[in-house]
Formats: C-alpha cells, structure tokens, sequence
C-alpha cells in the first residue's frame, strides 16, 4: 500500500504546468523531494532539487571510483611493489632532494 501512496503523492501531471502552476510544483519538490512529471499516463521525467541532484550525481561518482578501485585492486601483485629507496634510485634522487619538503601542503 506504501509504494502506490507513494507513486501518488511524489507524481504530477504535465497538465499543472500548461494551467500556470508551475511555482506550486516547484514548491511541492522543495518541501516533499523529488517528482516524477507524468505525460500521457507516461513517466515524462523527474524534478528534484539541484542540491538533491548533486548528491545523487556524488553518490554515481563514488560508486564508480569504488568499481575502479577493485577493479586495480583485483590486479594487485605484492610482490611488484617498489620501495621508496627503489623508486629514488630510478628516478635518480636523492635524500637531500627532500630536505626542504617543511612547506609543502598536500590536500
């Protein structure tokens, strides 16, 4: 019973736009969350919030950096690992070429 409650009250009809009230939809999204806007009896698209928005979009990101990280994660081999001595040496550094790292600020 929730989930045709719910199909009701989050729907509205493209009708409410042509009849000039638009601003009472935009209002309902604002207080309620999102609305699906109904044409034809046909699913036409949803109105939300920018900020409702963003963090779906924030929550898509996420979760695709999370496939990618396991996606290497499931490739990692230990035993290819380089030590910081190692990667100095390849690249030809030395200690000294880190002695004034004091005012470096990494975010």
């Amino acid at each position: 019973m929730d989930a045709i409650r719910g199909a009701i009250e989050n729907t509205v009809s493209i009708s409410l736009f042509n009849k000039g009230l638009a601003g009472r939809v935009f209002d309902e999204v604002k207080r309620y969350g999102a609305k699906v806007v109904m044409k034809n009896n046909t699913a036409e698209c949803v109105l939300m919030s920018p900020s409702e928005y963003v963090r779906l979009m924030d929550e898509v990101n996420d979760a695709r950096l999370l496939v990618e990280a396991a996606r290497r994660m499931s490739h990692f081999d230990s035993d290819k690992l380089l030590s910081d001595q190692q990667i100095d040496e390849a690249l030809g550094i030395t200690p000294e070429a880190y002695s004034d790292t004091s005012e470096v600020e990494f975010e």
